[in-house]
């Protein structure tokens, strides 16, 4: 009985102190700070946004009319990373929610002293024909700057030459993911032949799908003032040369095209070429890749058939055929190229043939005649691809808020090309 009333005891003084304890730790137990409790919830934030906009979507803003009247100008779209996977960050090391360049100051928003290899982590699915992408712009990789802005590196160069360049402008270089983004329809998909004829797209020897409200530029010959329909037209004002006599010229959508043939006073509607098929491009903004009029006098309306490069493919190298491999040896798959004398030194060896390491794509606007896009600067690899176009969720005119197109909020991109 006395070893069972000491046990008791210890127990009881054990069990107090333990109360004691606990109840000192929760008196003295300190609320954080409130800047601290906002510090903590900022980087919550900060974490959870960076996490949602690399591995699920992102949103954009479109800010030319190259995709009209598919996309308008500001509208705001989110993008899909996981449509075709989302690709892991190849510049890790950067500012959140921060793409190239640091807002209001200015300079790099990230730095290349750690740089991973291109990897997707799987999606839904692959780029299709057609499909409206997010991408990093291939040409993106050098860009001249100075108090006016960037200009395209590349295009300046060949109006130029590269050493008038050096005294005016100071130039950038940027790793993939953090070239421009752009956005574009997909046309051609690797191993396709693509092909322009008379300004209709053909893919693989059919003519691709005509979307209502894509965009050309036609030649219109009415009696008297302009086609008298119910719609007011866009007049084109963006070309390097004037309409013939006695034309109208108008980018029309296609939805357009009809109703344009069936007004009263018009007398004929016919595309706007401005160079017929085997004729190079006089001006330098209507150059067209690859660049080598001797073997390509291609021009926007009249190009290919070109073939998009497909991964484990093997295409021959000729001095014909180097002008469209040249820079997916070089830039985009790293690769050292020489060429002495007729021949091609690939990594120190010489070289007849190439086998790709990537898949390609070939991007165009649906402003047909309004935008820079594969026919101008080429392929677009693989690992350029940032995710897939979802839905509208803003949309506005030139005068802001006060301009809302109600009618596009919330719609997918698929209902608004039909």
């Amino acid at each position: 009985m006395l070893l069972l009333n000491n046990i008791i005891a210890h127990m009881a003084i054990w069990t107090k102190k333990e109360t004691t304890t606990d109840t000192t730790t929760t008196t003295t137990k300190k609320r954080k700070a409130v800047w601290r409790e906002w510090v903590d919830a900022a980087v919550f934030a900060i974490v959870a946004a960076t996490l949602i906009r690399t591995f699920l979507f992102e949103a954009y803003t479109i800010p030319t009319g190259s995709m009209e009247g598919t996309m308008l100008v500001n509208d705001f779209l989110f993008v899909s990373k996981l449509a075709y996977g989302p690709r892991i960050p190849m510049t890790p090391l950067a500012v959140p929610l921060v793409h190239n360049t640091m807002p209001f100051t200015g300079g790099k928003s990230y730095t290349e002293s750690v740089k991973w290899g291109y990897h997707r982590l799987p999606g839904f699915g692959r780029v299709e024909r057609n499909d409206v992408v997010v991408f990093n712009y291939p040409g993106g990789d050098t860009v001249l700057a100075d108090q006016s802005g960037e200009t395209d590196y590349y295009q300046a160069c060949r109006v130029n030459g590269r050493e008038n360049l050096l005294a005016n402008y100071k130039i950038i270089t940027r790793p993939v993911d953090k070239e421009d983004n752009y956005i574009k329809r997909c046309i051609g998909v690797p191993g396709d032949v693509v092909e322009v004829k008379h300004g209709r797209v053909y893919i693989n020897g059919q003519p691709n799908v005509l979307f209502p409200h894509s965009k050309l530029n036609y030649l219109v010959k009415t009696t008297g003032g302009a086609p008298a329909i119910d719609e007011e037209l866009e007049t084109t004002d963006n070309m390097p040369f004037p309409p013939p006599a006695g034309y109208l010229a108008y980018n029309l959508e296609n939805r357009q095209v009809d109703l344009v043939k069936k007004a009263p006073n018009v007398s004929s509607v016919a595309l706007w070429e401005l160079y017929p098929a085997g004729v190079s491009p006089v001006f330098a903004g209507d150059w067209v890749f690859p660049l080598d009029t001797a073997n390509y006098k291609w021009n926007r309306d009249n190009y290919g058939p070109i073939t998009i490069p497909k991964e484990g493919v093997t295409v021959q190298l000729t001095p014909q055929t180097i002008a469209l491999y040249r820079r997916v040896i070089r830039n985009y798959e790293g690769n050292t190229l020489e060429e002495q004398d007729g021949k091609f030194i690939i990594n120190g060896k010489e070289a007849t043939s190439y086998t790709f390491k990537m898949d390609y794509y070939w991007m165009m606007g649906d402003n047909r005649h309004n935008s820079l896009d594969s026919r101008y600067w080429g392929f677009v690899p693989v690992d350029h691809i940032v995710g897939k176009a979802w839905f509208v969720w803003l949309s506005y005119g030139k005068d802001g808020i006060k301009d809302m197109r109600w009618k596009r909020l919330l719609h997918g991109i698929h209902s608004l090309e039909q």
